[in-house]
């Protein structure tokens, strides 16, 4: 899937045990859309994304620049520590470009 959209806080490197690196970001997409009956509306995914191909991208991928991105999309649902159901959208990043 290709998504572009704005980075929300600059990205992250953690290494892992096995002493590879991930590069963890977010972004966000604005759509809009104006129902038949009604008045335009703004909507604005997020998406938590990690990129396995190489760190060095990370110094690129600063807060408010647009990203365009393609990767694999899943859902995470879990219970946060306040006990309410809580989920998220990722990506797995495959591939990117820094606009």
């Amino acid at each position: 899937m290709e998504i572009v959209g704005r980075i929300t806080k600059d990205a992250v490197v953690n290494q892992l045990k096995d002493e590879r690196n991930v590069v963890n970001f977010s972004i966000a997409v604005n759509d809009y859309y104006k129902p038949k009956n009604g008045e335009g509306v703004n909507v604005t995914t997020y998406y938590n994304c990690s990129y396995w191909v190489n760190s060095k991208i990370a110094g690129l991928l600063t807060k408010g620049r647009l990203v365009e991105i393609n990767g694999r999309i899943n859902v995470n649902s879990y219970i946060g520590a306040d006990g309410n159901a809580k989920d998220s959208l990722n990506c797995h990043v495959t591939t990117n470009k820094v606009h």
